[in-house]
């Protein structure tokens, strides 16, 4: 009924595919397993009749060769390629720790002192990747990810943009990231440097850590344009004079006059507590996985197979998983909802479908469905575009079935909003086990 059919489970090489972590336009990333050695990996899932439809075999191919050589410890690496016929698979380091955009939302801005650090790190990773000419483009808190040490991770650096792309004016020419996070030259259409609308782009980043809020937010777009290229905001009165000075340097609306990283590297609140990255530059590093997955070569590739996993009573693994309790779906202090939350259901799969459907309409959402897999789309333009969230309906069992709903496109803290509403819809054909309803919550989770 889904393809994830009861008890299957997914092999691609020596990895065993797990839950989705993230989804966009042209990917997928899931969790994966490598069974050889039990280390957890993400791996990005691309479809190559996209890749070949938009003409991006090259492109992609050489990002990809280029991400392999980058080994910092603030930024994901990215370990091996693999292809089958019909997808590309890109191996990467998992790195458990959230988002940083979580952190800001559950707890609000930073100290100034955990701020810097983490501002610190941003800015060797970027300093490291633009050394090799590779621009992110999409600078946020949201790709800004943290290891199980509090340690930061760029993530996405080098899917988005490398020298290649820059035309022979010396230029990048395409709009675009995040609207509250670009540089005024981005979106002026006449080509910008890469190195300096990534710097901008970090001024937001340490401004958002440290106030709570974005210094530009406008709910029109062309108001928050014009906002952006006058650089028209102001400093909270809790910054320190030396962050000030800092930000108003990187928010410069001028990219030839805006401060570059050798120069923050020298600034005075920036040095306060620096410690310079320590790590290996010089192993050899091989691209053979690269070209194999490129070169239409079918000895090289790999093949999904679905294996059946030891059985297990479908009551008993909820009972026992932390993923899968109940009670957390019913309890009220939970927190916020990050980019997915799941819930259990003994309602029927037409009937769950018909009742998401029912649930997601008054909302403003336009509904399209596939098999036992739904796609929400808000009907409004958000802060960063239309909010779309894929849903799915999977069977744990014959009379138990798990509906997993993801966040693919929009704003974060817009889909919190959405999902506040739409979950009181849905309270009907939630399952709650007998050690939640001893529970006083009668709300569906954040989780």
């Amino acid at each position: 009924m889904s393809s994830a059919a009861v008890g299957a489970r997914t092999r691609v090489g020596k990895f065993e595919l797990g839950r989705t972590l993230g989804e966009g336009t042209f990917a997928k990333v899931k969790f994966a397993r490598n069974v050889q050695t039990g280390d957890s990996v993400a791996i990005k899932i691309l479809d190559k009749d996209q890749v070949l439809r938009h003409k991006m075999v090259e492109l992609i191919k050489r990002e990809i060769s280029t991400m392999k050589l980058i080994k910092h410890p603030n930024v994901v690496q990215l370990y091996e390629v693999m292809a089958s016929k019909t997808k590309i698979y890109i191996v990467l380091e998992f790195v458990n720790g959230g988002e940083l955009f979580d952190k800001i939302v559950k707890h609000g801005r930073l100290k100034e002192d955990e701020a810097r650090r983490y501002f610190q790190q941003l800015i060797n990773a970027v300093d490291y990747c633009h050394s090799r000419g590779v621009y992110h483009r999409d600078l946020k808190p949201e790709n800004l990810l943290l290891d199980s040490y509090g340690n930061l991770k760029v993530s996405d650096f080098g899917l988005s943009a490398f020298a290649p792309q820059i035309r022979e004016d010396g230029l990048l020419h395409t709009a675009c990231g995040t609207p509250n996070y670009v540089a005024p030259e981005v979106l002026n259409d006449k080509g910008y440097d890469g190195t300096a609308s990534d710097i901008w782009s970090c001024g937001v980043i340490l401004f958002v850590l440290m106030a709570g809020y974005l210094p530009f937010d406008e709910p029109n777009l062309m108001a928050l344009y014009k906002k952006i290229c006058k650089a028209n905001f102001s400093c909270p009165s809790w910054f320190s004079s030396g962050a000030k000075k800092l930000v108003k340097c990187i928010l410069d609306p001028n990219p030839h006059s805006r401060i570059t990283i050798p120069q923050i590297l020298e600034d005075e609140w920036f040095t306060k507590g620096y410690k310079p990255p320590c790590f290996e530059q010089g192993e050899d590093v091989s691209l053979e996985d690269v070209d194999a997955v490129f070169n239409d070569s079918e000895e090289h590739l790999v093949t999904e197979k679905k294996e059946k996993p030891e059985s297990m009573n479908a009551f008993a693994l909820i009972s026992r998983s932390q993923v899968f309790n109940l009670g957390n779906l019913f309890e009220k202090q939970m927190g916020l909802v990050k980019r997915e939350t799941r819930f259990t259901s003994q309602c029927p799969p037409n009937e769950i479908m018909a009742k998401i459907e029912e649930a997601a309409k008054p909302l403003g959402f336009n509904v399209s469905k596939h098999n036992y897999k739904m796609k929400l789309k808000g009907d409004k333009t958000g802060r960063k575009g239309h909010l779309s969230v894929a849903t799915e309906v999977f069977e744990v069992a014959p009379s138990l079935h798990m509906v997993e709903l993801r966040k693919t496109g929009g704003d974060t803290l817009e889909f919190h909003k959405f999902y506040k509403s739409f979950s009181s819809g849905l309270k009907d054909i939630v399952w709650k086990s007998e050690a939640s309803q001893k529970r006083s919550g009668n709300i569906m989770a954040f989780s």
